[in-house]
């Protein structure tokens, strides 16, 4: 319990993990995060802020953080509800090694720049993201509110994510984890990288991440989800409206492939409209996508059918 509802009291209560509401009267709150709140990874995690809350991170720090060593296996996790973020920014530090583009350029790390969760169960209801950034420039790297990986399936339901950016993913990003996304709207988010993401030793001779990297990032606008192992993505009810992907890349509203055509893209009920950035895969204009199948239904898609 954050009783006196300062900064604090808050990381206090993150150490102890459990349900943590807030105790500020009937007003509204910012409450300033001044250091990265790492959440225990051995338990699970309530964070409430009753619709009166905000965090924020003073374009400084990233706001929550969930770091397990392991891969797609922990049962606990974050359940993050009526809470709004603000303002969190992380700060890489694993620059890519210098080498003249195509070669990528950038970094590989400074994922997540309000909420960065690997390897445990996520749950986000009725929260807001908006300014929020990550790394702008990387092939990999992403996922200006949020950035998720390796975990069980996430589930992401009545939420905002607003002007936020990273170099891939600029609302949310999220890699070998099954993404279900619900009642959502997406709105003003950039991918700021460029080039996309490619294996190439024609056009790179340095290698970067085992391989002939080229192209530093850019993909997925608003939504961004990479891997395999029959991870797939669902949106539902959802509104993606006016992001953009970066300069030669793809997916101004999504970007999702999955790298051994195991998993699908089903989207229902939702709107993708008024992004912008390159498309293939055959899901409309504002989408880059490689599945083993695509599935839209009771859905405005840009550019679709």
């Amino acid at each position: 319990m954050a009783a006196d509802c300062t900064f604090s009291a808050l990381a206090e209560a993150v150490t102890e993990g459990g349900v943590i509401t807030f105790n500020c009267g009937a007003a509204p709150v910012t409450i300033p995060v001044t250091a990265t709140l790492n959440l225990q990874t051995d338990r699970n995690t309530v964070i409430d802020g009753g619709n009166l809350i905000t965090l924020d991170g003073g374009n400084s720090v990233q706001i929550l953080r969930f770091d397990h060593a392991d891969f797609m296996v922990n049962l606990n996790g974050i359940t993050l509800q009526h809470i709004t973020l603000v303002n969190g920014k992380t700060t890489p530090t694993q620059a890519i090694p210098s080498a003249p583009a195509p070669c990528s350029q950038g970094y590989d790390d400074g994922e997540g720049g309000a909420m960065y969760v690997r390897d445990g169960t996520v749950r986000i209801i009725d929260v807001t993201f908006e300014n929020n950034q990550a790394a702008l420039l990387g092939p990999d790297t992403g996922g200006g509110g949020v950035y998720i990986l390796g975990s069980k399936p996430a589930f992401i339901v009545n939420s905002s994510f607003i002007n936020n950016k990273a170099s891939n993913g600029g609302g949310l990003g999220s890699l070998f984890v099954d993404l279900n996304v619900y009642n959502c709207l997406f709105e003003g988010n950039t991918a700021t990288g460029n080039g996309a993401n490619n294996n190439d030793a024609s056009q790179c001779s340095a290698i970067n991440n085992g391989q002939n990297e080229i192209g530093s990032g850019g993909n997925g606008g608003a939504l961004y989800n990479d891997g395999a192992s029959a991870t797939n993505v669902t949106v539902c009810g959802t509104q993606i409206t006016n992001n953009a992907a970066g300069t030669g890349a793809f997916g101004g509203g999504i970007f999702y492939t999955s790298n051994d055509f195991s998993g699908t893209l089903t989207i229902t009920d939702s709107t993708i409209t008024g992004n912008t950035g390159g498309s293939w895969g055959g899901a409309g204009t504002a989408v880059g996508v490689n599945a083993k199948a695509i599935v839209i239904t009771n859905s405005t898609v840009q550019g679709y059918p």
